[in-house]
């Protein structure tokens, strides 16, 4: 079905220099087969399925050939492409939330997609559109084809363009981390149903992903890429029981385990959260009345000791982020939030700007959270302009070369903008952000989801280390349950907007009290 021989990719920088992306690569998929392409971030894993479609920018020069059901796709003409894209070969992207039109509601995205490639009316676009909705299991899918991509939570973000990817029945679908932003639950449902896509319409796919036990369980063959080419590939067993390559053997040693070290018997509580509540409303008619609410967050009780992680683990949906966002008072939150003993819920914003350097936030979708239009140094250093002021623009800099060496980022790269890093790369330099005014309270909005492996381990490691050397306290909001198990202390499950359990995390683990903590792991 698809043929890739001697694929090169470079693209030209700014100051008339090239960075080779890919670098001599070949692979084939047949009908009926997932492939799956494995490596660290800025591997070239995305850069390769973004070339199949020839959605890479004009400054990517692409040598060799991709050939789809023997039609050459290099230097194809745009209008033949066109014909292509999203009908014969479908592509999950890695950030829903850029992908996604903001300006469209759901419905109207996922019908364009539908009526472009098909003669249907619309009413039959519509039934379809549910269907797919339905099929991805979006909840009460009727009141959510009006919704638009903010209103949604990340997880249902990622079953839209999964929805979108599929309407059309694809010949090949492209899923470059398709399931990052999904819980567990949710995961496995959307792996079956690409599963069972797959024997109904014998469609081939190109799974990218960083999660191995995904790849584990999912792939008929593997390709291992580092720095831009295949240094391992073969068929999944094999890669799996008996790796040849000694980046395989690293790759697959990185899972992450162990658990947390114990938080000092006598350390301060720094944050504690009484009755929060947070409530949506539901708006309808032209005067846009509103006629219920959406309880996201629906009277939780949490507290935080100095050095201590709290583990908030749930379903797509379950109030996760929107907790994290009430705390921080970045949503309008009811209840008593008491941070270093001041009450945040009552506190004007002026009061409040100076405690925001004691309190950050890592954002789940890295790419909608950095500025297109600034450096990485810019970005980084904001934080420093407005709380340090005396530190002069030399002194700024250095700031920001530390930080990066210390997520594992090269510091020369601090004056390229956030498009020409990966999704794994960026997500180091929100944690970059957040780290380098040394806060005492870090909300980690999925801090890993972007990460492979071996990152996910050096940042859980970095994270492991501030605390135990600056006593940062995190909540820690994760549908990964191995990496909560390894970094938390205390663990809370949240259903529906409220906690069914929490507890230490050994005891949530080993022996859960509730049914659905149980169905969770």
């Amino acid at each position: 079905m698809l043929n890739i021989q001697n694929l090169s990719i470079d693209f030209r920088l700014p100051d008339d220099g090239i960075f080779q992306a890919v670098k001599n690569i070949g692979l084939n998929i047949q009908h009926g087969e997932t492939f799956a392409l494995v490596g660290e971030s800025g591997s070239g894993k995305s850069v390769t399925a973004l070339s199949i479609m020839q959605l890479l920018g004009q400054n990517a020069i692409t040598r060799g050939s991709i050939q789809f059901e023997k039609q050459e796709l290099v230097g194809t003409p745009e209008d033949v492409l066109r014909a292509i894209r999203g009908k014969r070969i479908s592509m999950i992207f890695q950030e829903p939330m850029t992908a996604l039109n903001p300006l469209h509601t759901v419905e109207k995205q996922i019908i364009e997609v539908l009526r472009l490639h098909n003669k249907i009316t619309l009413a039959e676009a519509r039934a379809k559109t549910i269907d797919l909705l339905t099929q991805v299991g979006i909840p009460d899918p009727e009141t959510r084809l009006q919704s638009y991509p903010h209103q949604l939570s990340g997880g249902q973000r990622q079953r839209v363009m999964i929805a979108m990817a599929l309407a059309n029945e694809p010949e090949l679908l492209i899923a470059d981390e398709p399931t990052t932003a999904l819980d567990v639950t949710v995961q496995k449902q959307i792996l079956g149903l690409l599963k069972q896509l797959q024997k109904t319409r014998n469609m081939g796919m190109l799974l990218i992903t960083h999660d191995l036990g995904i790849v584990r369980h999912m792939a008929d063959r593997v390709a291992v890429m580092k720095n831009g080419e295949i240094v391992e590939q073969g068929a999944a067993a094999q890669i799996f029981g008996s790796p040849q390559h000694d980046y395989t053997k690293k790759l697959l040693g990185a899972q992450p385990g162990g658990a947390p070290p114990p938080v000092p018997a006598g350390a301060p509580q720094i944050l504690q959260g009484t009755n929060i509540k947070v409530y949506f409303p539901i708006k309808r008619g032209l005067l846009q009345k509103t006629v219920g609410y959406i309880k996201a967050v629906d009277g939780i009780d949490i507290t935080l000791r100095a050095g201590e992680t709290v583990g908030v683990v749930g379903e797509s949906g379950s109030g996760k982020s929107t907790l994290g966002y009430g705390i921080l008072r970045l949503v309008s939150a009811e209840g008593v939030i008491l941070f270093d003993g001041k009450n945040l819920a009552q506190l004007h914003k002026n009061e409040l700007r100076p405690l925001r350097r004691e309190m950050q936030i890592v954002f789940q979708d890295p790419y909608g959270a950095l500025s297109p239009r600034q450096t990485i140094t810019d970005i980084i250093s904001e934080g420093l302009r407005v709380h340090e002021k005396t530190l002069s623009a030399e002194q700024r800099d250095a700031r920001v070369c530390e930080i990066l060496a210390e997520v594992g980022l090269d510091p020369e790269a601090r004056h390229r903008y956030p498009h020409e890093f990966s999704g794994g790369q960026r997500q180091r330099i929100s944690i970059a952000r957040a780290i380098i005014l040394k806060p005492k309270l870090i909300i980690l909005d999925e801090p890993t989801s972007a990460l492979d492996v071996s990152v996910q381990a050096a940042v859980l490691e970095l994270l492991d280390e501030l605390r135990r050397e600056q006593h940062v306290s995190y909540v820690f909001v994760s549908h990964d349950l191995a990496v909560v198990r390894a970094i938390a202390d205390r663990v809370v499950v949240l259903y529906q907007g409220r906690i069914c359990e929490e507890g230490p995390a050994e005891r949530v683990y080993t022996a859960p009290s509730h049914p659905y903590t149980e169905m969770l792991l």
